[in-house]
């Protein structure tokens, strides 16, 4: 049971419908994190205009896809945990062993990634006060200056949705069970 009303099409404001019917028509169901954000909809158009945007970053798919995942798993979010799961999989075309070492917090073998995952971790928990070795090791990755800032975009948007769903405590959807924390190891 959720401590925030999961709005539907049909009970959500008046204000968040339309984001709604769109969401729905791109993901084919409605995922609970919007019909928890539903509740105000100026945090629902913020989620999906950010979205938009860290759409457009320099970072690939699979990189935003790696600091959602890390950010989630950091904030302790299963729904956002699962959601970015099945969009690594099956759009971000990432390996299963490598998402699945994301969910568990351990490396990945890939060192570019692995840099990637350390540098979101200290960004969170330093709450941006990274240490010069940790940003220093993110540039030696490959990074670009460009791409440390992009970080920060992924990781505010992820703070949005991992916090209110958090605070909702946010039911997984039957559509994205087979992605949650733990179920790749099944």
């Amino acid at each position: 049971m959720t401590r925030l009303t999961v709005h539907t099409p049909v009970t959500a404001p008046e204000g968040s419908r339309g984001f709604i019917d769109t969401v729905i028509t791109n993901n084919g169901f409605l995922p609970n994190l919007i019909g928890v954000l539903a509740n105000a909809p100026v945090a629902l158009e913020t989620y999906l205009t950010v979205s938009g945007i860290n759409a457009r970053a320099s970072l690939s798919l699979a990189e935003r896809e790696v600091v959602q995942i890390t950010a989630a798993s950091v904030h302790g979010c299963d729904f956002c945990v699962a959601g970015h799961t099945a969009i690594a999989l099956k759009k971000a075309g990432l390996e299963k062993d490598l998402v699945r070492a994301l969910q568990e917090r351990a490396t990945t073998g890939n060192a570019r990634i692995d840099a990637l995952v350390a540098f979101t971790r200290a960004v969170i928990l330093t709450r941006g006060n990274v240490a010069k070795g940790e940003l220093a090791d993110f540039l030696a990755a490959g990074f670009t200056e460009q791409q440390v800032l992009e970080v920060l975009l992924g990781v505010s948007l992820a703070t949005l949705c991992n916090f209110a769903n958090n605070l909702a405590g946010t039911g997984i959807n039957p559509e994205l069970q087979a992605y949650r924390p733990g179920a790749l190891a099944q």
